[in-house]
């Protein structure tokens, strides 16, 4: 039994990187080069969401999380879909991805972050948030 939760506990820590906030450049290219280019496209302040997408595309997120499909974690557009872009949202989000989360998607478990900043977490939520689909929530 102890050897079963052992190997669970491993593989956990190895699919969403141990929380190490990196990521091998060649584990997330396309996703990177995606990311970029949708966030400077969204928005009004498309400055500040290609921002919080160079962060994401540059920490261990992609790992767990992708834009448009749940992987480990929820998409980036289920969370734009289930939290409105305001800033309480924000830092509520922020201090989630630092400090880790468990059973707002389910079982599994987000990683802290702790490397992060309270700005550079921000920044990846408020691009996250401006991601949301408007077209659809207007049906």
């Amino acid at each position: 039994m102890k050897f079963i939760l052992s190997i669970a506990i491993i593989i956990v820590f190895a699919s969403c990187g141990a929380g190490t906030g990196e990521t091998k450049a060649s584990d997330s290219a396309n996703a990177t080069r995606d990311l970029v280019n949708t966030g400077a496209a969204i928005g009004s302040d498309s400055g500040n969401n290609n921002a919080g997408g160079k962060l994401i595309a540059a920490n261990d997120c992609l790992t767990c999380h992708q834009i448009d499909k749940k992987s480990v974690g929820p998409s980036y557009r289920q969370i734009a879909e289930k939290y409105d872009l305001n800033q309480g949202n924000i830092e509520n989000l922020a201090t989630a991805v630092i400090k880790g989360s468990r059973g707002l998607w389910g079982n599994a478990a987000m990683t802290p972050h702790p490397r992060l900043t309270n700005d550079e977490a921000e920044a990846m939520c408020r691009y996250i948030l401006s991601l949301r689909n408007y077209a659809d929530t207007l049906k």
